[in-house]
């Protein structure tokens, strides 16, 4: 395996999922048409879609067909475009940019940006709900997943104890707490989803194994996302380096040096590979962790 070839698949995934996602957000009406032309502009604005890269490959793994993953790898798009729509408002972070583009509020104001983040977080439980490629019983296992995933168990508990870090000290624990929410918990979602699309639960020795990779990549992407903050490439990253120091952030790094901080990533995302080494082709999920570990953006 090389990165090349992951690269190649990641993109391959990617274009199936926009596919997809195009196919589902109906422009056809003019009375609506603002906020589905708001919903596709966030929904199609960039980013590698590694979510849907692991519900895809989770599910190619596990012996799944990619039109039973489909939906799912829409639905982890269309949570994580609404969060990214929510985060940017005024109300939150009063992002202008997003991926070098004008935010969604920027381009179509605060109302409908708010209105499409809201039914993007509806209708991808109604494409999870509808999949006609599993059973009702994983359909509505999916559900669940993508429900605490996103709600105050979740995303949105993650993005509360973002708010209060930001005024108030925290320890390691519950900074790492609160990456397990805000970020964690999608990738999590997201190795579940592919499992669930062929035939796995949660529970099953696949789905475990699932949870604890996605656990380990996930933290290990929160910390390097720290490390990059405070020694990336500006030309690199595409945004202003030390940001996380000059607003007093609590971060990895305020509990340890760079090189601590890597060894912990390390560590995490070892544990990660060592949870899916018995799967046959568990090279790509390999390779995978291992640049989310190296990446320099």
């Amino acid at each position: 395996m090389n990165k090349d070839l992951l690269f190649s698949k990641i993109k391959e995934s990617a274009a199936l999922t926009d596919e997809y996602l195009s196919s589902i957000i109906d422009t056809s009406d003019p009375d609506t048409e603002s906020v589905a032309q708001s919903m596709r502009y966030s929904l199609f604005a960039g980013g590698k879609r590694i979510r849907a890269f692991l519900v895809l490959e989770f599910c190619r793994l596990l012996g799944g067909k990619t039109e039973a993953a489909l939906p799912f790898a829409a639905a982890i798009e269309m949570m994580h475009t609404f969060s990214l729509i929510h985060d940017d408002l005024p109300c939150m972070d009063d992002d202008d940019l997003r991926r070098g583009k004008p935010t969604n509020h920027k381009v179509y104001g605060e109302a409908t940006a708010l209105l499409a983040g809201d039914a993007l977080a509806i209708k991808l439980f109604g494409t999870v709900a509808s999949n006609p490629y599993v059973t009702a019983e994983n359909a509505l296992a999916a559900v669940k997943i993508l429900s605490d995933a996103s709600a105050e168990v979740g995303m949105v508990g993650g993005q509360i104890m973002d708010m209060y870090a930001e005024e108030h000290k925290i320890t390691l624990e519950t900074l790492k707490k609160l990456y397990g929410k805000k970020t964690g918990c999608l990738i999590r979602a997201a190795a579940l989803l592919g499992c669930l699309a062929a035939g796995k639960s949660q529970e099953s020795p696949e789905g475990k194994a699932a949870t604890k990779y996605a656990e380990g990549i996930g933290l290990a992407f929160q910390i390097r996302d720290d490390v990059l903050d405070s020694i990336g490439d500006v030309t690199k990253l595409g945004k202003t380096i030390g940001s996380d120091a000059a607003n007093n952030k609590t971060t990895f790094l305020t509990f340890m040096t760079v090189q601590e901080a890597m060894k912990e990533a390390q560590k995490a995302t070892e544990s990660a590979k060592n949870a899916v080494s018995s799967f046959e082709g568990h090279e790509i999920l390999c390779e995978l962790a291992d640049y989310l570990l190296e990446r320099e953006s």
